[in-house]
């Protein structure tokens, strides 16, 4: 399942992952996943939670390649359940554009593992084209 997080830049969305991340370290049994575009949320989130700090993967550049990227993590854990990917458009050079391709994929990679993702997008609604209506919308 993927869910989706919109809205502006400083609307308060990373808040309200740090916060679904830190409520499901105790309800889950398998390992949470947060990508951020840099360290500055460590000790933000409970030690049980991954932080993957994009500034040291600056060589990807595009979505096929940060969807090799998740692969990638997921090959190394198989007891992922959620992957927060916060910011996705500040993260290599994703664009609005990209993101119907990008969040399919990630689709597939959420059935075939049954891992969860939430993806937060800063951007307005009408501003996706139509995505909103084809992903849970969490905020």
């Amino acid at each position: 399942m993927v869910k989706l997080l919109i809205g502006k830049k400083g609307t308060g969305k990373t808040k309200m992952m740090i916060n679904l991340a830190n409520d499901n370290v105790d309800k889950r049994n398998g390992n949470i996943i947060f990508i951020n575009k840099n360290n500055r949320i460590i000790y933000d989130l409970k030690h049980d939670i991954r932080l993957i700090n994009m500034e040291e993967y600056e060589e990807l550049k595009n979505s096929d390649e940060y969807v090799g990227f998740l692969y990638g993590i997921i090959s190394s854990n198989h007891d992922i359940e959620v992957i927060y990917i916060d910011s996705i458009l500040r993260q290599t050079n994703i664009n609005v554009a990209d993101l119907p391709e990008f969040l399919k994929k990630i689709s597939v990679i959420s059935n075939k593992y049954n891992i969860e993702f939430v993806v937060s997008i800063s951007a307005e609604a009408d501003e996706l084209n139509g995505l909103v209506k084809e992903y849970e919308i969490i905020n």
